[in-house]
């Protein structure tokens, strides 16, 4: 199984949110009580009602790559995603593993130092974050771990982004990978082992995904560290 991680395994103002105001939108309730929320929340909740999938941009030191994230097919996935690159998260994080012809990984916390014995271990912290779908909320524990999301069968094809875990159920938190060529055998429906949901995939830029792919590295770790300058997420 990909770990958190690829293989091999690692250790791994509105009292309404306007999330929530975009999850009434969906269910057709448009009339929104004014005072609980300011005009600027609402359009932003609206923006997201109105398109399905957002979608990322990922700004490297190596160039910029822009990915679709499926809030339509894996709506809690999605969402973790979406609300990690929101808060800055994942933003001075360096790709820890890079592999050609199979795959890029990143979103590990430790890996701000790009050569940390730590990277592929870590996750983002205990909370909660909305499900931009349903409205509901969502949590991450045990070490920033959320349910997984076995649920469309979306092949790991070239381009598409895909949760990293130990292993073992429920384990996938920040860390994902990028394929650059087609991995069916990391499918969650595969009869194989591994188990990685796909919850987006390259719009543009696969250029740059491919190059990070085929940089020197020793261990499987970029000798050049390759730095995410920045990641945002946003309504198409």
């Amino acid at each position: 199984a990909l770990s958190s991680q690829v293989p091999p395994p690692t250790t791994q103002f509105c009292t309404l949110p306007y999330h929530a105001m975009a999850a009434m939108l969906r269910l057709g309730r448009t009339a929104v009580p004014a005072a609980r929320c300011s005009v600027a929340s609402f359009h932003a909740a609206r923006s997201f009602a109105a398109t399905p999938n957002p979608k990322a941009v990922f700004d490297t030191t190596m160039g910029k790559f822009t990915a679709e994230i499926y809030l339509d097919r894996v709506p809690r996935t999605a969402s973790n995603f979406i609300d990690l690159a929101k808060t800055g998260f994942y933003n001075g994080i360096h790709f820890h593993r890079v592999i050609p012809g199979f795959m890029n990984q990143f979103g590990c916390p430790n890996a701000k130092d790009p050569k940390s014995r730590m990277a592929g271990t870590g996750g983002p912290p205990d909370g909660t974050f909305v499900n931009l779908k349903s409205g509901e909320k969502e949590s991450r524990s045990n070490g920033g771990n959320i349910k997984d999301e076995n649920i469309s069968k979306d092949s790991n094809e070239p381009g598409t982004l895909s949760m990293a875990n130990t292993g073992r159920p429920n384990s996938g938190g920040s860390q994902f990978f990028i394929n650059v060529v087609h991995n069916k055998n990391l499918d969650w429906f595969s009869p194989g082992p591994s188990k990685h949901p796909v919850f987006g995939k390259v719009t543009d830029g696969m250029d740059v995904c491919i190059a990070i792919s085929k940089v020197p590295t020793s261990n499987d770790n970029p000798r050049t560290p390759i730095k995410m300058n920045s990641c945002s997420a946003m309504p198409i």
